[in-house]
C-alpha cells in the first residue's frame, strides 16, 4: 500500500486521490439567482442527502485551488438563501458539463447549456426543466472548512418542495433507477451511468440476524473458489442448513456425479458459486455445508 500524508501532499494531488477513491458521487446541479436577478447554474459532486425529517441536503462549494477564489453559487446563496438542486440524468450530462465552465458572473449558464429554466413554486431560482427531479431548497447553514485553496463550504439546506417526472416512477410510485438514469461523478474526467447492467440488487434484511462469516464452514472460508462476495451471501443466512437438508441433497443424482470427481470440494464450491450467482442461496448453502461434511469425513478416513 502507498502511504499518503495529507499534510505533506500537494492539494492538487490530494484532491485527485480523494475524488478517485470516494466515488461515484451524485451530482447536484445547482441553480441560483444573484441579488440583481442574474441566473447561475453549476454542478457540484461533493453532495448528498443527510436527513429525511427534516429533508436536508448538503453540498460543498470549494475554493478554487488555482487562485483561492470562491464561486458565484456560494455568493448567491449567501445573498438570497435560496437555491434549486436538480439531479443529472444521462440525457443532460453533456449540457451539465458545459455549465461547469467558469463563465463570468454576468453569463447565464441556462443559455450556454441550452437547458430550459422553469419558475419555482417557493423559491426564486429557476428549475432545470430537463432534470427528472428538481428540489427547491432554502439555506439553513454554511460551514466554512478553511480559507485556502481547496477548502470547502458545506452548504446545508432544507428541501421545501420536490418536483418529480412521473415517467421515472414504477407501478408502486417509487423511483425506478433505470428510468431516472442518473449519472455519477468519479475522479478526473470519469463519470458513471447508473442504469442497465450497472444496477444490482442486494436483498439484505437488517432486522434479521445473519450467522456471519465466522460461522461459515472452515472449508468455505479457506476456499480457492468462493469469493468474498459469495461468502458474504452465505453469511447473511439466518441459520445454517439442517442435517436433514444436507442428507437429502447428498442422494441427489447430480450431486452423486459430482462426488465422484477427484477435487470434490472445489467441484462442489463451483456448483455452489453458480447457484449463488442465480441468487439460489438455500441450495448453495446446502452444497457448501455438504462440502464441509465431506472434508471432515476425508480427514477422519486419512
Amino acid at each position: 500500500m502507498i502511504s499518503i500524508d495529507p499534510k505533506t501532499t500537494a492539494v492538487r494531488d490530494l484532491h485527485q486521490y480523494l475524488v478517485g477513491a470516494i466515488a461515484p458521487r451524485p451530482i447536484a446541479f445547482v441553480s441560483t439567482l444573484s441579488e440583481t436577478g442574474e441566473r447561475n447554474l453549476a454542478p457540484y459532486s461533493f453532495f448528498n442527502v443527510f436527513s429525511s425529517n427534516p429533508p436536508t441536503l448538503v453540498f460543498s462549494s470549494n475554493r478554487r485551488v488555482s487562485d483561492n477564489t470562491t464561486k458565484d453559487t456560494l455568493q448567491n446563496i449567501k445573498d438570497t438563501g435560496e437555491l434549486v438542486i436538480n439531479v443529472v440524468s444521462y440525457a443532460i450530462v453533456r449540457q451539465m458539463a458545459i455549465a461547469s465552465i467558469q463563465y463570468p458572473s454576468s453569463v447565464d449558464e441556462f443559455q450556454k447549456s441550452g437547458l430550459t429554466p422553469l419558475e419555482s413554486v417557493h423559491v426564486g431560482p429557476y428549475r432545470v426543466k430537463e432534470s427528472p427531479v428538481q428540489l427547491e431548497c432554502r439555506l439553513k447553514e454554511i460551514i466554512t472548512l478553511g480559507d485556502e485553496g481547496g477548502a470547502g463550504h458545506l452548504i446545508i439546506c432544507e428541501i421545501v418542495h420536490i418536483h418529480l417526472d412521473e415517467n421515472i416512477l414504477d407501478d408502486n410510485d417509487r423511483i425506478n433507477p433505470h428510468k431516472i438514469d442518473l449519472v455519477g461523478r468519479m475522479g478526473r474526467a470519469y463519470y458513471v451511468r447508473a442504469s442497465g447492467e450497472a444496477i444490482h440488487t442486494i436483498y439484505q434484511p437488517v432486522n434479521e440476524l445473519g450467522i456471519g462469516y465466522d460461522q461459515l464452514p472452515p472449508s468455505a472460508r479457506s476456499s480457492k473458489i468462493l469469493t468474498g462476495n459469495n461468502l458474504g451471501q452465505l453469511a447473511s443466512l439466518t441459520a445454517p442448513p439442517s442435517d436433514a437438508e444436507i442428507d437429502e441433497l447428498r442422494v441427489d443424482p447430480y450431486i452423486q456425479t459430482l462426488l465422484r470427481k477427484p477435487a470434490v470440494i472445489n467441484t462442489l464450491h463451483e456448483y455452489a458459486q453458480r447457484e449463488l450467482i442465480k441468487e439460489q442461496l438455500p441450495l448453495a448453502a446446502r452444497i457448501v455445508w455438504l462440502a464441509e461434511l465431506i472434508a471432515q469425513e476425508a480427514k477422519v478416513s486419512s
